[in-house]
């Protein structure tokens, strides 16, 4: 069963955005899919178990842009 963990991304402003936050959480470890939404700041990983958020946050960091745990 496959785990959906909603954040939330600040700073994104067009495709490119998305696609780099896109390109860095995807590489991390147990991720299956990355939806990203440059308009809502939404970001929903799917897994296939719990992920470190400390790993999410610190991939979306390194795209250049801050991110949150959203329920």
């Amino acid at each position: 069963m496959s785990i959906r963990t909603p954040y939330r991304v600040t700073g994104m402003s067009c495709s490119h955005c998305e696609v780099a936050v896109t390109a860095e959480v995807t590489a991390i470890a147990g991720v299956e899919s990355v939806k990203v939404s440059a308009a809502t700041g939404d970001l929903m990983v799917t897994s296939a178990s719990e992920l470190d958020d400390a790993a999410v946050l610190a991939a979306v960091d390194q795209a250049g842009y801050e991110a949150v745990r959203s329920h």
